[in-house]
């Protein structure tokens, strides 16, 4: 029998007091968990939802979003978490694409809850439990599931694409939470700070789910401002931590920082982007009993695909680190063919946390292997040893005069610069090149920058035609949940000013 109430049920025998979640100054035991999980799980039935049905969640972090994570899976539902940041018709097409037959939402996101399920709307009471719908709710039977049952539908972030609905199995779910343990060393003592939103890998899987696998603790906090989440770490003495690269640049911004004691904590995953390797230094001076965990990972694989190994960071700096035990690595031509160590091309997967396809969708499933390897869409090169290093997506490589410029190439050599906090290169189309870099960037605090010097310190450093022509000036960058820029969003701005 495979489900995810089983193990907090495991838990609630055996350790029945100890402390599961914490949110708004709450603290809900394993044996509380197990109640309200199997009584959401009776609410759910009474709303006729049952094995194989889709139940979507448009919800900002809470207790009850975690109550439905595991009271769908104790039911043999299908969890559909959303993103909250979606238009109106963005929401509508995922429930209508996924066939969900209930859609739940916090009544603050009402005006975008759309797409034909029926809507049930939490207050802020019905946050912190959803029982307070139904409190006399019978608890329901816990539904058995097998390692290949569909478990989850996360729609991808449409980097480059409309939505794909990637189908997750407890079978995936099972293996990316063992695989996290043996990387990070989970144990029933961990204390997870989750600030990224739970409708996303980041927060829910990396490692998420995994911590309370093993009896730890989720700390969850509905937003993520900078000065809370230090607090956080202080009051609770949080162990661990999952953080955007724009969360780790607020905390290590943080006028108040120095108030704060942190060294409770022992690591915290990055990923999304590079980290410059002034980040991963300013990060372990403030942190100083913390590790920094640059790392790979994509929604069709749970996240978590690589890990930087402790005391290779600086060593192999640039790098997300190495394959973890269940997941094979292989970089391949456009044609599916092997490359040799130091060759850039797309980064491929293969194992048993990766995802069987695309749901209701099986062109773009079949176009996405190369036979039982994942096609990431990302392009990089392993080294001798191993290391990943990503280079760009394949939308994000530019293509001037006939030459590749990989626009993380020249983002890695301009976060060199003190004056530059992000930015971002990408490629626009020139008459005469065909693209050419341009940089977006947002200023450090009283920072200022002109093309000129930009140029200069990009010419010492790189090939002349890598080199941005045009120097865009921003307060921010559009970003993805996981902290990826948003370059579309930026392209089809720029094109539209041409």
């Amino acid at each position: 029998m495979i489900n995810l109430s089983s193990f907090i049920a495991f838990h609630a025998r055996r350790t029945p007091n100890r402390c599961a979640l914490k949110y708004r100054g709450e603290d809900v035991s394993y044996a509380s968990f197990d109640l309200q999980i199997r009584q959401a799980a009776g609410w759910l039935a009474s709303r006729g939802i049952g094995p194989g049905d889709v139940v979507a969640v448009l919800m900002k972090n809470s207790t009850a979003f975690l109550e439905l994570v595991f009271a769908t899976s104790h039911i043999g539902a299908v969890f559909l978490p959303i993103n909250y940041r979606l238009a109106a018709d963005e929401v509508g097409y995922i429930v209508g694409n996924s066939g969900a037959r209930l859609l739940v939402a916090d009544k603050e996101l009402a005006a975008i809850a759309t797409g034909g399920a029926p809507v049930v709307l939490l207050d802020e009471v019905a946050q912190s439990s959803i029982i307070s719908l139904a409190p006399d709710i019978a608890p329901a039977p816990m539904h058995v599931r097998q390692p290949r049952d569909l478990m989850r539908l996360m729609y991808t972030s449409g980097t480059t694409d409309r939505p794909k609905g990637v189908m997750l199995t407890y079978e995936n779910m099972y293996w990316k939470s063992a695989d996290q343990t043996l990387v990070l060393g989970l144990n029933a003592d961990t204390r997870l700070l989750v600030v990224g939103p739970l409708y996303h890998v980041g927060a829910l899987d990396l490692p998420g789910i995994a911590v309370l696998w093993h009896g730890g603790m989720l700390c969850i906090h509905r937003h993520f401002e900078p000065e809370p989440a230090l607090a956080a770490i202080e009051r609770e003495k949080l162990t661990a931590a999952w953080f955007a690269p724009v969360m780790t640049t607020a905390l290590l911004t943080c006028p108040n920082r120095e108030r704060y004691d942190v060294s409770s904590l022992r690591w915290a995953i990055g990923g999304g982007e590079k980290t410059p390797e002034a980040r991963i230094r300013t990060f372990s001076e403030y942190f100083t009993n913390a590790r920094y965990i640059d790392a790979y990972g994509l929604t069709e694989s749970c996240g978590g695909d690589t890990f930087m190994e402790p005391g290779r960071e600086i060593e192999k700096i640039g790098s997300t680190g190495r394959a973890i035990a269940h997941v094979e690595i292989e970089i391949r031509d456009d044609d599916g063919r092997r490359l040799p160590a130091g060759q850039n091309g797309e980064i491929c997967l293969r194992g048993p946390k990766v995802t069987q396809g695309y749901w209701k969708d099986p062109e773009k499933t079949a176009s996405a292997f190369f036979g039982d390897w994942f096609r990431t869409g990302d392009i990089g090169y392993l080294d001798q040893d191993g290391f990943l290093y990503l280079t760009d997506r394949k939308k994000d490589m530019i293509i001037s005069g006939g030459e590749n410029i990989a626009s993380s190439e020249v983002e890695r050599v301009i976060y060199e610069m003190p004056e530059v906090r992000e930015v971002a290169v990408i490629g626009l189309p020139d008459g005469r090149w065909g693209e050419r870099p341009v940089a977006i960037v947002v200023l450090a605090d009283g920072a200022t920058l002109t093309l000129p010097a930009l140029a200069d310190h990009c010419r010492e450093r790189l090939a002349g035609f890598k080199v941005p022509k045009q120097l865009i000036i921003r307060d921010s960058l559009p970003r993805n949940p996981s902290g990826k820029v948003l370059k579309r969003v930026l392209r089809a701005e720029l094109e539209a000013t041409i």
